[in-house]
């Protein structure tokens, strides 16, 4: 063997195992360069994912936020709207306010015709009548046998009966005792007032109070609360006397509640008729009922006896049914031999 061989044997064989080991490095390396391109492969699809995500939550916050947006304009345009009828009714009410003002001076002067007062007041009594009671129940400008015209009859049943309504109310003292310049102006036209309402009172009680066609109690209706409120404060002796005399005075509240009053009575006393005829009825059916009863117990005696009948003639019938076949029964010759017969 030649000197040389061994170390270029030993040469060749670190050469050998040098390119092994590179070669090995590089195969790691490739599987490293695979894991890595797969690591990144992987991150950029999660990145896909997340960047749809995230484009999908930002459409639907744009779609919320356009629902949002649209909501708003709608209630901002009902609110604009809501606040033009208001304008409008506001606009109205000035303009009522207006007229209203424009028309203080003519109702003044109505006021003041003690004719166009007293009809004020009968209108307001109308209102308040007709809203609360039945038809049937009252009476407009009814005459009484006195010869009397109140101005509404209330047809209420005995007891009470019948309450007269009265609506003229003596106003020319109110208002000059509540324009009276000084204390003893007040006083007079206090005294003058307290006078009329006497006076009244008295008119009432005489013409509207008639035994056993009307109540015992009259009403004398004021139509207004403000003067109904200072007689009852003011004047509560003169209010105990009228109504010691049968006279009531009421205002438009105080009638109300009066009305409601009433309404129930008429409506008790049309139950009591119904209940009245429905007992009628009753009585009539109870008569019908007893005599049905005494009609069907003599049929049933009837029918007894045409039962007893029946069975009496069918015994009949048997008995002649048993002589008939008894009769056949017998051996009867056709021909009966002379001297037999003889």
């Amino acid at each position: 063997m030649p000197e040389w061989l061994p170390p270029a044997l030993i040469a060749c064989a670190v050469l050998l195992a040098a390119l092994l080991l590179l070669a090995a490095r590089r195969g790691r390396r490739g599987e490293e360069l695979a894991r890595l391109a797969a690591m990144m492969e992987a991150m950029a699809a999660a990145q896909d994912r997340q960047a749809a995500r995230t484009e999908e939550r930002l459409r639907e916050q744009e779609r919320a936020l356009a629902t949002r947006l649209d909501a708003a304009a709608q209630r901002t345009q009902e609110t604009a709207g809501a606040i033009q009828q208001r304008l409008a009714v506001i606009d109205a009410a000035r303009a009522n306010l207006e007229a209203l003002g424009g028309q203080v001076t003519s109702l003044a002067a109505v006021l003041g015709n003690k004719q166009a007062r007293g009809a004020l007041g009968e209108v307001q009594l109308r209102e308040l009548v007709a809203d609360r009671l039945p038809a049937g129940g009252f009476a407009w400008q009814h005459t009484l046998s006195n010869g009397t015209r109140c101005d509404c009859l209330v047809r209420l049943p005995f007891p009470p009966g019948p309450i007269a309504v009265d609506s003229k109310f003596p106003l020319e003292a109110w208002a000059a005792w509540q324009d009276a310049p000084t204390e003893q102006a007040r006083g007079l036209a206090r005294r003058r007032f307290a006078a009329d309402v006497k006076r009244h009172v008295e008119d009432i009680a005489g013409k509207y109070l008639i035994p056993g066609e009307t109540a015992e109690g009259a009403l004398m209706f004021v139509p207004s609360e403000a003067v109904h409120a200072t007689l009852h404060a003011e004047m509560a002796e003169l209010v105990a006397e009228a109504a010691r005399r049968g006279v009531h005075i009421v205002g438009p509240s105080t009638l109300w509640a009066v009305l409601n009053t009433m309404r129930g009575l008429l409506r008790d006393a049309r139950l009591q008729e119904e209940a009245r005829r429905i007992r009628a009825e009753v009585e009539k059916l109870a008569e019908e009922t007893a005599r049905l009863e005494r009609r069907v117990a003599a049929l049933r005696l009837h029918h007894t006896a045409m039962g007893q009948d029946m069975r009496e003639i069918e015994t009949s019938a048997q008995k002649i049914a048993r002589r008939g076949e008894a009769i056949r029964a017998l051996d009867i010759p056709d021909e009966i031999p002379l001297k037999a017969a003889e």
